[in-house]
């Protein structure tokens, strides 16, 4: 009885869902008729956009041309951002000379000194190196291809799968601002009409790397998934295990978002109506300075005030020492056995710990960590940094591991509080912290298991 019910529910619901659409299809159909009798257009109609559209909207060509396109935004960003990252890390590293002779000379204890350089300025100055270039880089390309009218038609691609998938075709969009910064996202969400399908975006849209992890997926990529290539075709490699780290990230969003419809948040989606705007020549010189200054700009100085305080804190835990070992060691000995479980480390667990203010300082806590320095560290080269995970066990299962934590493991803590001020409920705050964190474990102790069984290690 209880089955024939579901059933009937279900046919219920689906015969709604289409009746709607149906209306909603002969209303345009009907507007259309009314136009085209009773508006004259003197100029004949310009068919580039529709010959576009034939293409860009293509069922069999749309989604491959997304991937390409996806792709030059990522090989751009990477390979254009590894130059000046290098050449910022080297500029505030030359100044830490001057800082301490300043502070020499001026009698400041040494603890002060610990605190302000080796924690504040290391830990800052991290961030700005690592997030500022491919910020620079991202942000005005994915600038371009918003005002030239091609993310309205990533929308309408991606519609029917979100819809499959129980949620609100506008997702995409919220997706796609996601890959600057989650907590943007976050307020993004706002297009979303329907509470429900706005509350499986804000959910869901942690699975989709944000700016602060794009150093570490990067860099990590780099040094075990694409070693054994240099030049371009080494940033090729990268670029291509980066895609596919976001797709499975897409993946699990739709997965999520229909489990949730399902349960929790279980509802018919709602239609949506899309109109694609013409496309326009945009103006580059504008948009690359407006997004330069605007949004890399705003998200580097959130980054940067999250990420000042827990360099401090980290600071403090490496130099406060309980018997032999400081409080930094003693908790990554804690966590080792349950990290080891995940293919990873008790030093690992322990960074994305203190990284929780912000995804930025997770890997020079790290090295921090793993030297023992009691100071945020950055290793000299991508070889000494390569030979000092290595040292501590590190193999290619290790690095992807870490790469699949990253990436679908709990919001930062500004994304957090933009999640509570959005839903103004600690419950789906809660919620969007445990269901990340759920799967960023289940997913590493499977391919831990996994590569064990087939002895890939």
């Amino acid at each position: 009885m209880m089955n024939l019910q579901g059933l009937w529910t279900e046919a219920r619901e689906q015969s709604s869902t289409e009746m709607r659409d149906e209306i909603v299809h002969r209303l345009y159909e009907r507007s259309r008729k009314l136009c085209a009798a009773g508006v004259k257009y003197p100029e004949k109609k310009d068919v580039r956009t529709e010959r576009i559209d034939a293409i860009l909207t293509s069922p069999v060509l749309g989604f491959p041309i997304m991937l390409l396109m996806l792709g030059a935004v990522f090989y751009i960003t990477i390979a254009g951002a590894n130059i000046p990252s290098s050449l910022l890390a080297d500029f505030f590293g030359s100044l830490e000379g001057p800082l301490e002779n300043l502070f020499v000379y001026l009698h400041i204890p040494d603890w002060i000194y610990g605190i302000l350089v080796a924690g504040l300025y290391r830990g800052t100055t991290w961030v700005i190196s690592v997030m500022l270039p491919p910020m620079a880089i991202f942000f005005p390309v994915f600038a371009l291809l918003e005002n030239y009218g091609y993310l309205p038609r990533v929308a309408f691609n991606l519609d029917r799968i979100f819809k499959s998938a129980g949620a609100h075709g506008k997702q995409s969009l919220t997706m796609a601002m996601g890959f600057g910064c989650n907590a943007a996202a976050v307020l993004s969400t706002r297009i979303i009409e329907s509470p429900r399908e706005r509350m499986l975006a804000i959910l869901t849209n942690n699975f989709v790397p944000c700016n602060g992890r794009w150093g570490t997926l990067i860099l990590l990529s780099s040094l075990f998934m694409a070693s054994h290539f240099t030049g371009g075709f080494k940033s090729l490699i990268t670029t291509l295990v980066i895609i596919g780290l976001v797709m499975f990230g897409i993946v699990i969003t739709f997965l999520v978002s229909w489990i949730l419809s399902k349960t929790a948040l279980k509802g018919v989606p709602t239609h949506y109506t899309l109109e694609l705007p013409p496309y326009r020549r945009p103006k580059i010189f504008d948009t690359v300075i407006r997004s330069s200054l605007t949004k890399s700009w705003a998200v580097l100085m959130r980054a940067v005030k999250v990420a000042a305080p827990a360099a401090i804190l980290t600071w403090i835990a490496g130099n406060i020492y309980i018997g032999d070992a400081s409080v930094l060691q003693h908790v990554a000995q804690f966590l080792d056995p349950f990290g080891r479980l995940l293919g990873l480390d008790g030093y690992i667990l322990m960074a994305f710990i203190l990284g929780l203010p912000a995804n930025e300082i997770v890997l020079p806590i790290l090295l921090m960590g793993y030297l023992s320095t009691g100071s945020l560290t950055e290793a000299g080269s991508m070889a000494e940094l390569k030979n000092i995970l290595s040292e501590h066990g590190w193999t290619w299962l290790t690095a992807l591991n870490m790469m699949l934590f990253s990436l679908l493991h709990y919001p930062c803590g500004t994304t957090l509080i933009n999640i509570y001020k959005e839903t103004k409920s600690k419950k789906w705050t809660f919620m969007a912290f445990l269901i990340p964190t759920v799967i960023a474990v289940i997913v590493p102790l499977m391919t831990t298991f996994a590569a064990k069984a087939f002895g890939w290690v």
